[in-house]
């Protein structure tokens, strides 16, 4: 039996015994707002720094517990039914008697300094719908009992030091809407069943140590508006039962170990607002129709990021790709992509970051780039393009980075260059050795373009390897964008 085998099936055997103990304790027993008070007392005592000393003043047995800051009590039954002290920097355990507070039905530790485990007698706060414990040090595995909790909708976890697998008892919480378990360190595969959360419409299992496949049954989930899978160890094909999550509008599986090809029914979601895959090992072309979508689904026009950068993509740039006005960010860098670059591009008029480097675009330039008004960002270096030098990218006056290396542009740049780009940071034109001229001295009043020796004039002839910060590494954080939430 290999570990992973014995590890959930203890797991499975936890949860059973678990569950008996539970329904033996199901003991009808007398409680009060007292009760409330001594639990949130309790827990009080296991704070060792509040550094506003918000609770140390206020949780008082001199005054009503129900005015406590953070607490808010129900009108029917005088309990506690909202606990929510975030963003206070506290620092402290969860004690066991915190299991005594069953009216709760919201509780949100979020942003502080909590720790350890989580104790197994919150197992009897029946009644929580919102659990928010994101951003804290709690550790331990997640606790198989969180299947109990029947009433929870939103259970996020977010950024804390979780390890071990994804119980599937998660799977029995019919209510979810959202889960949010990046930024632990879970391991193992994503359960199978997860599928069967029918109300799921967030879920994050970003930032983990995850293994396996994505599991086809999340096609099950229809309701699904965010899926983010990124940062793990993932494998295999994407299913192409993705393409059946109608509402989704946010899909990441970005920095994994996925291989073949995307599947052609991602892009029948007319819903998606952004697209994230780079960073895999995905082969074979873009279709040419891949965003020619029928007419009974409609259009893509709510989508915004496409990040299909470092794969192994092949083929040409499907022209109707540039027919997604509402485009922000194209980034399909480090691909192996063929062909030329359509003049439909000048339609992207909301595009603000543009990155195709490291492909073998051929061809030239299209002029159209300059309708590209709002971009920021421009990688088409490291490519095979030739002719005239794009003048009109010069007239973008916002744009931060242009790389226009390793090509056989022609022409010169303007001499007043520097009072065109205003904004400019990074400037990349190595290797373009049909350039001629000298390097404008008005560069040398860009206030943004951060230079590591003092301005000199030199051809780029003579400097074949110039690089604007000019001796500066290039940042690869600039190299694309990755989506994160």
């Amino acid at each position: 039996m290999t570990l992973m085998v014995k590890s959930l099936f203890y797991s499975q055997l936890a949860f059973l015994l678990l569950q008996c103990i539970v329904t033996s304790l199901a003991i009808k027993t007398e409680t009060n707002i007292t009760t409330d008070q001594f639990a949130l007392l309790s827990f009080k005592s296991q704070i060792i720094s509040d550094p506003f000393q918000l609770l140390s003043k206020s949780w008082s047995q001199d005054t009503s517990v129900c005015n406590w800051i953070g607490v808010t009590c129900g009108s029917r039954h005088n309990r506690v039914t909202s606990l929510n002290i975030s963003n206070m920097g506290i620092t402290g355990t969860i004690p066991q008697l915190f299991g005594n507070l069953t009216f709760l039905v919201s509780l949100d530790l979020t942003s502080n300094n909590f720790y350890g485990n989580l104790p197994q007698e919150m197992v009897h706060l029946r009644r929580l719908k919102l659990m928010r414990l994101s951003y804290n040090n709690f550790s331990g595995e997640v606790p198989s009992w969180f299947g109990f909790l029947a009433q929870l909708q939103v259970l996020t976890l977010k950024n804390n030091s979780f390890t071990g697998l994804i119980p599937s008892s998660l799977s029995n919480i019919s209510n979810l809407e959202a889960l949010d378990l990046a930024f632990n360190a879970l391991e193992g595969n994503i359960p199978k069943d997860i599928g069967n959360l029918k109300n799921l419409r967030g879920l994050n299992l970003g930032n983990n140590n995850l293994t396996g496949s994505v599991p086809p049954s999340f096609s099950n989930a229809t309701k699904l508006e965010k899926l983010i899978l990124s940062n793990n160890f993932l494998h295999g094909n994407i299913p192409n039962e993705i393409g059946d999550l109608h509402n989704l509008n946010w899909l990441t599986i970005e920095t994994n170990q996925l291989t073949g090809s995307i599947p052609f029914s991602i892009f029948n979601i007319s819903t998606l607002e952004t697209i994230g895959f780079s960073q895999n090992g995905l082969s074979g072309d873009l279709p040419t129709d891949l965003w020619e979508i029928p007419q009974e689904i409609g259009d893509l026009g709510n989508l915004v990021m496409i990040g299909m950068e470092r794969n192994q993509l092949t083929g040409s740039i499907p022209k109707s790709i540039f027919n997604i006005s509402s485009l922000q960010l194209l980034s399909l860098q480090n691909n192996n992509l063929t062909g030329s670059l359509s003049r439909e591009i000048g339609n992207l008029t909301m595009l603000q970051g543009l990155y195709l480097g490291q492909n073998r675009l051929t061809g030239k330039i299209p002029k159209e780039v300059s309708n590209l008004i709002e971009l920021v960002d421009i990688d088409l270096g490291s490519n095979r393009f030739s002719g005239s030098f794009p003048m009109g990218i010069f007239n973008i006056s916002g744009l931060r980075l242009i790389d226009l290396t390793d090509s056989t542009l022609s022409g010169t740049l303007p001499s007043n260059i520097g009072s065109m780009l205003p904004n400019i940071e990074l400037l990349y034109l190595g290797g373009l050795t049909n350039l001629a001229g000298t390097v404008p001295h008005s560069l040398s009043n860009c206030p943004k373009l951060n230079c590591s020796r003092p301005f000199k004039e030199q051809t780029f002839r003579l400097d074949s390897q110039l690089s604007w910060r000019f001796d500066t590494p290039r940042d690869p954080k600039l190299d694309g964008k990755q989506f994160k939430q």
